[in-house]
């Protein structure tokens, strides 16, 4: 068996890329310097737009051309709005949001992804220039919903997943979509090594949507107490709560999410939350370093997670332990506990 033509699964031809790894578009952290990492390495790396501006999107990406001349992508929130469409803070982000989907088309980025929503309105144009678009979903109805849409690619996003996240685990989760939609799927929640890119290939997806992983580079844009809190908590260390955006996220469990628990009748609704309270606290914990007054994305795969590496290291680890594990678990199994360096 050819360990290295298991892992060289259809979207890496597709994107052009060497290898199905695939950086999450984290807003604040994901920028130019962890996107190109991530491309330059063989993965795809992905910038998160969630906490930008126009202006600042389009210095990010040509700042990540400046760097690599590998594919990557942009990450865009299209989240449906429910709050009262007449606020002018729903306004100012909604014709933000789209200023965002302008640029992305203006500077021909390759990949767009949406980490939340329904992007079926950016489909036409995305066709007309050659773009894939890719959006994140976290049940089976979503999945056949995005599909009818003609979303090229589907992330399978399982409840142990940082920062905006659904209610089913990944284990299942990942499956049943494959099952259900015709097109590519990537699996995403709870994975951090290369073990997670064996599980996924088997479940049926084509790569692995990674973010808490990649948080805890020298890459990502965030402070550095925010990169230890996350090596030194476990898989306990976080929770799922509406008080950053209004819907549910995966945070690291602090005072700012404690000081939320039982007023949740007082959590605005998205995007107002995010916009009246979430980004704000949340750029003092991400980019100030005061990791208990915001909120700070992070997924259940924190308790593998024991080091701060480069990115480009992450990608290679993980390409070189999924092929250990597929030598030592399936082609010639010996039975013993596998041991893994990358999140280490």
């Amino acid at each position: 068996m050819d360990a290295k033509a298991v892992f060289h699964t259809p979207i890496c031809d597709r994107i052009g890329i060497a290898y199905p790894v695939f950086q999450a578009g984290m807003g604040f952290v994901a920028k130019a310097e962890l996107a190109a990492a991530v491309s330059n390495a063989g993965g795809l790396g992905c910038i998160g737009s969630g906490a930008m501006g126009s202006h600042e999107l389009r210095e990010q990406i040509r700042k990540t051309r400046d760097l690599t001349d590998k594919p990557f992508a942009v990450d865009i929130l299209f989240a449906e709005i429910k709050a009262d469409k007449t606020d002018k803070d729903v306004v100012r982000y909604a014709d933000n949001v789209q200023r965002l989907i302008d640029v992305t088309f203006e500077e021909k980025i390759p990949v767009i992804v949406s980490g939340l929503g329904n992007p079926a309105g950016i489909i036409p144009q995305a066709r007309k220039q050659g773009v894939i678009v890719m959006s994140l979903c976290g049940n089976v109805r979503q999945a056949r919903k995005l599909e009818a849409s003609g979303i090229d690619v589907i992330i399978a996003q399982g409840h142990e997943a940082g920062g905006h996240t659904g209610r089913i685990g990944t284990l299942t989760l990942v499956p049943q979509i494959a099952d259900a939609v015709n097109v590519p799927v990537l699996a995403a929640g709870g994975i951090a090594d290369g073990r997670g890119l064996l599980a996924a290939i088997s479940l049926g997806a084509q790569g692995i949507w990674m973010g808490s992983r990649f948080i805890a580079t020298g890459e990502a844009t965030a402070h550095i107490n925010y990169k230890n809190r996350i090596v030194e908590i476990d898989e306990e260390g976080t929770t799922i709560t509406r008080c950053h955006s209004g819907k549910p996220c995966r945070l690291i469990r602090n005072k700012f999410t404690d000081s939320w628990v039982g007023r949740e009748s007082e959590i605005l609704p998205f995007p107002l939350q995010m916009a009246k309270v979430g980004f704000k606290l949340a750029e003092q914990a991400r980019y100030e370093g005061k990791i208990d007054d915001g909120g700070l994305a992070c997924g259940q795969s924190a308790g593998l997670i024991r080091s701060i590496k480069p990115a480009g290291q992450i990608v290679r680890d993980v390409m070189a332990e999924a092929e250990a594990a597929l030598e030592r678990r399936i082609v010639h199994p010996d039975w013993k506990p596998a041991r893994v360096s990358s999140a280490a």
